[in-house]
């Protein structure tokens, strides 16, 4: 759970990256126009549409960043499905939708359902982590012969789209009532006074993952139980002192409080991830101070340190209950930052407004110290902590200035020998900084021998993970090392101490199969010399009738051509072959071919890897000729096909053996 936990404030840090700017935009906006916001002055308008461009749509960034960031082999699939994934519940949730579905009136549907907007981040990071698991489960399915075309990534995207509707099936029953138990609680504890106020400012904060904060902020800032905080207070109406008090204890925390505790996270950081964990602080610490947004520093240890931000929750209680205990307001209408603490300033019902600095001054004292305390009594990983920190995650201030990649041929052999070799690593994946890796057993690794390779550092996770910080060359190294693990050899490696991959039973003898319906004709009989005089290899080909085209034979895809004309592919056993679609059909560009298939993929025999138009062709004057030719002659031990006859597609023509 830790190491989840871990990857999801990792992934969460693309999003979040983005936020500090959108909010200087959305703050600056604000204070060119804060009557108008943007009606009355057109770069103030400008300005505000930018900034909301990122604050409006923070679900969904939230479900593409995350399910991106889980993801295995982190491949667009998986973000569009994470996108796939937060529409399908977006969609099926709108009050309109929910109206069709239970034939009533859209007036008449739960308010809740108003919350199911781009801003919800509980359905991004729902929808983000099911698209995640999905693509990581599914991604490399392969379906039968006839829904080929739907198999591997393709899969993914449908497969998300089926389980987040079941998802929203749930939603449609399970949101209503958490919602609404939210604004029940969120009424009695209107009664409670200043304690009253510090509960709200503790669960406003506590919420805020989920996206059920605005059910408590619908109850205390607007006219849903009368009490309409927000609109009183601009409006300068009520009582002065209680008027604003579900809203002055914000300021302290946001434009004091979050930036001391900032400070405090950078200063925990380990001396070489401090100018990165710095860069990341001073973005989201003036963003908090002067707008008031403080999603960039709240999700950046929300997740890595969830201690610390129960701890953040409580503290912002105790400023609503001391703002609230002596009557000291001031209102928002964007948040608690000092742009609109000076606008509540000229507004006659706030009251001692600059108590609130003082507050705010002993507000940052009391983060600064407790934040310093809690991340370091307790060993929390909050950004530039440990080895694995997210700020480290995403740039290290390393020394990588050793040139050539000898070094990374040398360096992926002795950690991959270190870990165990093949019979214990079973996943190795990297992000910017750190090769990500799953073993079979972490008490089978020789972590000093990892150590001793002067990696910047090595983190066990758990029994089966374990992370080796390189630096931001990590990416040659994890290369090297997937070369080793599939049985290759690193760059520069010297022999006496190459890693001797797991053993495995290759058939050298390999069926051959045809690749459409059609007349199969000796390679001999083609009418291009080059592949007529078996300049590329000996092989067949088929006349299509039609023009769906399989594998010949099972394999990995090693090319497509850009004029997707000629497709190559290898076997296990290491033979290689090209099937060539066409005479002379490279001038096409393409446009004939249809193709379901891409490099690095795995195929199976018979599998629909193209569709090609064969009338097209035609009215080009080409020769529509389907030929396979093995091109590594040196390999192919004996070619034994039959041709000469008509045949269907997937029909064995012979065998070719493996030297």
């Amino acid at each position: 759970m830790k190491a989840y936990m871990q990857r999801m404030g990792r992934s969460l840090m693309l999003p979040v990256a983005t936020l500090p700017v959108a909010a200087l935009f959305m703050g600056i906006g604000y204070w060119i126009d804060p009557q108008g916001w943007g009606g009355n002055n057109v770069i103030s308008a400008f300005l505000l549409k930018t900034g909301s461009t990122i604050l409006d749509n923070l679900g969904i960034l939230f479900a593409v960043g995350l399910a991106y960031g889980m993801s295995k082999d982190k491949d667009g699939a998986a973000a569009l499905s994470g996108l796939v994934a937060f529409l399908t519940p977006y969609t099926l949730l709108q009050p309109g939708a929910v109206a069709m579905f239970f034939r009533m009136d859209v007036k008449n549907v739960n308010v809740a359902f108003s919350a199911i907007n781009f801003k919800n981040v509980f359905i991004g990071i729902l929808a983000g982590l099911v698209a995640a698991a999905l693509y990581n489960r599914f991604s490399g399915t392969k379906l039968p012969m006839a829904l080929a075309f739907f198999s591997g990534k393709r899969l993914v995207p449908i497969v998300t789209a089926g389980t987040m509707a079941l998802v929203s099936l749930l939603l449609l029953f399970i949101w209503p009532p958490v919602y609404t138990g939210l604004v029940n609680f969120g009424e009695f504890i209107s009664g409670l006074g200043a304690v009253g106020a510090g509960l709200y400012g503790f669960f406003n904060r506590l919420l805020i993952p989920t996206g059920l904060h605005h059910a408590l902020n619908n109850v205390f800032w607007f006219n849903l139980a009368g009490i309409d905080d927000i609109g009183k207070f601009w409006a300068s109406q009520g009582t002065k002192g209680i008027t604003g008090m579900y809203q002055a204890g914000f300021f302290p925390v946001m434009m004091f409080g979050l930036p001391a505790g900032a400070l405090a996270i950078y200063q925990c950081a380990r001396p070489e991830k401090k100018k990165v964990t710095a860069s990341l602080m001073l973005a989201a610490a003036f963003a908090s101070f002067f707008t008031g947004v403080t999603e960039p520093l709240e999700f950046s240890f929300m997740f890595v340190a969830w201690p610390l931000y129960v701890v953040h929750a409580v503290l912002t209680g105790i400023s609503m209950f001391l703002a609230a205990t002596f009557h000291w307001t001031a209102g928002f209408n964007f948040s608690a930052g000092m742009v609109d603490f000076i606008l509540s300033l000229r507004v006659p019902i706030a009251n001692k407004p600059y108590m609130l600095l003082v507050l705010g001054l002993i507000m940052g004292v009391v983060y600064y110290f407790t934040f310093r305390f809690v991340i370091t009594k307790f060993n929390l990983m909050t950004p530039g902590r440990e080895a694995d920190d997210v700020a480290g995650e995403e740039a290290e201030d390393l020394d990588t200035n050793v040139a050539g990649e000898d070094k990374y041929g040398r360096l992926a052999r002795r950690i991959y020998t270190a870990l165990g070799g093949a019979e214990n690593v079973t996943s190795i994946d990297n992000c910017t900084t750190r090769l990500r890796l799953m073993v079979k057993d972490t008490g089978k690794v020789d972590v000093a021998k990892i150590k001793a390779t002067n990696v910047p550092g090595v983190k066990i996770i758990d029994k089966t993970n374990i992370q080796v910080i390189v630096g931001t060359d990590v990416q040659f190294v994890a290369d090297e090392m997937k070369r080793l693990a599939n049985g290759g050899v690193a760059v520069a490696a010297d022999a006496a101490a190459v890693v001797a991959p797991a053993k495995k039973e290759i058939a050298k003898k390999i069926d051959v199969y045809a690749v459409a319906n059609g007349d199969a004709v000796s390679i001999t009989e083609v009418p291009d010399d080059v592949f007529a005089q078996k300049m590329m290899g000996d092989g067949f080909a088929i006349k299509p009738t039609s023009g769906e085209i399989f594998a010949p034979v099972a394999g990995t895809i090693t090319s497509v051509f850009p004029t997707k004309h000629a497709v190559g592919i290898k076997t296990d056993a290491g033979l290689e072959v090209l099937l060539h679609m066409g005479i002379d059909t490279v001038s096409l560009k393409g446009e004939p071919f249809t193709i379901y298939v891409e490099a690095g993929q795995e195929v199976a025999r018979g599998q629909l890897i193209a569709l090609v138009d064969l009338e097209a062709l035609k009215a080009a004057g080409k020769h529509a000729e389907m030929i396979v030719a093995f091109t590594n002659a040196d390999a192919v031990k004996d070619l034994a096909l039959t041709t000469g006859k008509t045949v269907k597609a997937n029909d064995i023509l012979g065998s070719v053996e493996a030297k």
